[in-house]
C-alpha cells in the first residue's frame, strides 16, 4: 500500500483518517460503511483536520487489537487487509476494506436494524429501512424495477401507450410485454413489474406517487424567488423530452457564422442537461418515498437531482471513467430500445464533452443526503490563478515525493519565509496538502493533491 498516494488525498467516500483506536465504535462504523458501500481505506495514526502524522505506539499490538475488534464487532464477518505502514519515524495502520457481497453488514451492538451504516461523502450514515432493503437487493443481484407487483394485473400496463412509444422502433405485441419484463408471471398469473408500472402503468401515481419530474426556474442563484415551475407527470420517456423543452424555454439561442453556414448555439449545454435528466430517470431509486426527480435552473447553474445514491460498489471516480451499473434494468432496457440511451456508461462522458464544447467546467457529481446531484455550471471555469513562480513550485512538488519548505526555497532561490507564504496559498487553493508530525515539524512536507496532478 502506497502511503504517499493515500496522504495526497482528502477524506472522502473511500478514505478516512483516525488519530487512534480510542473509539472502537467509530472505527467499526467506518469499516461497516465501507463494506456496505464501495470499499475504502482507513488510516489510523493521522490527526483529523490537521493531517498531522502522530503515529501508533506498539503497532503490532494495535494491529492485533484492531483485527479482534472487527472480527467480534461486525456481522456478517468482514476480513479486511490490515497493514502496518511506515512514515519516517512513525508507524501507521492501514485497514483496506473491500466492497462486500454479503451486504448488509452491521454492528453487532446495534443489531441488523440500527447497526447498518453506509458511506455518504466523508461521513458514515445509519441506513434506513429503504436503504437496508436496497443493500439486500444488491447482495441478491436483484433490481427493484424487475420485482413483481402482486396486487396488480397485466391490464395495468397501458399497452396502447407502450405501442406508440415503440412505433418508431418496431411493432410490439402483448407477448413483448413479458420479454421486456414489463409484466412477469407471479403465482400463475401475469402482473406488472415495478419498472413496467413506472414506464407505462395506467395507475402509476397510485403505486409510485413520486415518479415524476419537478422543474423550476429561479431568479438569481438561490431558491428564494421562483420565476417558472412545471410538474411533469407524463410517462417517463415523454417527461424527459418535456423537461428538456423546459430548459430550452429558459435558455437563449444565438447564431454564429461558420464559413458560409449559420449555426445555432444555445447559452446552456443542452446535450449535457439532457443526459443528466436521462440518467436521473434511468438510475433513480424508486423505492424511496417523498422526493421526485428535480430540475433546477439558476442564473449560474443547472442542477438535476434524483433520489438514491450511486449503486453500491460504484464511486464518482468510477462513473467518470465510464464504469456503469444499471440500478433499474427494465427502465434501462426499454430506454436502450427506444434510443433514449445510446450506449451503457457513455452518458457521463457526453455530459463532460458537451460542457467543454461550451467552454464550461465539467459537471460536478455529488451524493448529498440520500440523493445524487449533477450540477452543470453556466459560468466559464474559474481556475486558480497562478503566477510563474507558483506554477514552478507546483510542478516541482508534483514531480517529487514530498518537498519541505527548505527544499522549495532552495530550488526557487527565494527565502524560506516567502516559500512558506506561497505554499500556504497553494494549500488554500486545494492544489497541495501538507503532511507532518506537528505544526512545528521542521521536516513537514508538501504533496500535490491527486486532482492537481
Amino acid at each position: 500500500m502506497d502511503i504517499l498516494k493515500l496522504l495526497r488525498n482528502h477524506e472522502g467516500k473511500t478514505l478516512e483518517f483516525k488519530r487512534d483506536l480510542s473509539s472502537p465504535v467509530k472505527v467499526l462504523r467506518t469499516v461497516v460503511a465501507f463494506a456496505n458501500s464501495s470499499g475504502g481505506t482507513l488510516i489510523v495514526g493521522i490527526e483529523l483536520g490537521t493531517r498531522n502524522v502522530v503515529g501508533i505506539e506498539e503497532p503490532l499490538d494495535a494491529q492485533e487489537r484492531l483485527a479482534n475488534i472487527i472480527s467480534t464487532g461486525i456481522s456478517p464477518i468482514i476480513v479486511p487487509a490490515i497493514e502496518i505502514l511506515h512514515w519516517r519515524d512513525s508507524n501507521l495502520i492501514a485497514v483496506e476494506v473491500f466492497p462486500s457481497y454479503s451486504r448488509p453488514h452491521y454492528l453487532i451492538s446495534g443489531g441488523p436494524e440500527d447497526g447498518v451504516y453506509i458511506r455518504v461523502g466523508a461521513s458514515n450514515r445509519r441506513a434506513d429501512l429503504q436503504m437496508r432493503e436496497e443493500l439486500k437487493r444488491t447482495a441478491r443481484n436483484d433490481a427493484f424495477d424487475e420485482l413483481p407487483i402482486p396486487t396488480g394485473s397485466s391490464e395495468a400496463i397501458d399497452f396502447r401507450a407502450a405501442s406508440e412509444f415503440f412505433s418508431g422502433v418496431r411493432k410490439i405485441s402483448k407477448k413483448d410485454l413479458q420479454s421486456l419484463h414489463l409484466v412477469v408471471r407471479h403465482q400463475k398469473r401475469l402482473v406488472p413489474t415495478n419498472g413496467g408500472m413506472i414506464l407505462f402503468g395506467s395507475s402509476r401515481d397510485t403505486y409510485f406517487p413520486d415518479a415524476w419530474i419537478q422543474a423550476g426556474r429561479f431568479a438569481g442563484t438561490t431558491r428564494s424567488q421562483i420565476q417558472d415551475t412545471r410538474d411533469f407527470h407524463e410517462y417517463p420517456a415523454e417527461a424527459i423530452e418535456l423537461a428538456v423543452d423546459f430548459v430550452h424555454k429558459h435558455a437563449q439561442l444565438s447564431y454564429h457564422i461558420n464559413g458560409v453556414r449559420r449555426e445555432e448555439r444555445w447559452s446552456v449545454p443542452i446535450a449535457a442537461v439532457r443526459e443528466a435528466i436521462v440518467n436521473a430517470v434511468t438510475h433513480a431509486d424508486y423505492s424511496q418515498i417523498g422526493a421526485p426527480i428535480r430540475l433546477l435552473i439558476f442564473d449560474d447553474r443547472i442542477v438535476v437531482e434524483s433520489p438514491g445514491l450511486l449503486p453500491f460498489g460504484l464511486t464518482i471516480d468510477d462513473i467518470k471513467w465510464g464504469v456503469s451499473r444499471l440500478r433499474n434494468r427494465v427502465i434501462g432496457r426499454v430506454f436502450k430500445e427506444l434510443g433514449i440511451i445510446e450506449r451503457w456508461g457513455s452518458g457521463i462522458s457526453r455530459m463532460i464533452s458537451s460542457c467543454r464544447e461550451h467552454g464550461l467546467p465539467p459537471p460536478r457529481f455529488e451524493e448529498i443526503g440520500t440523493h445524487f446531484c449533477v450540477t452543470i455550471s453556466l459560468q466559464a471555469e474559474d481556475l486558480p490563478a497562478l503566477d510563474e513562480l507558483n506554477t514552478q513550485i507546483l510542478a516541482q512538488i508534483t514531480e517529487g515525493n514530498g518537498l519541505t519548505t527548505k527544499d522549495v526555497a532552495s530550488a526557487t532561490g527565494i527565502s524560506p519565509r516567502a516559500a512558506r507564504a506561497r505554499l500556504k496559498a497553494l494549500v488554500e487553493k486545494g492544489l497541495i496538502v501538507e503532511v507532518g508530525s506537528s505544526p512545528t515539524d521542521p521536516r513537514r512536507v508538501y504533496l500535490a493533491c491527486d486532482s492537481a496532478q
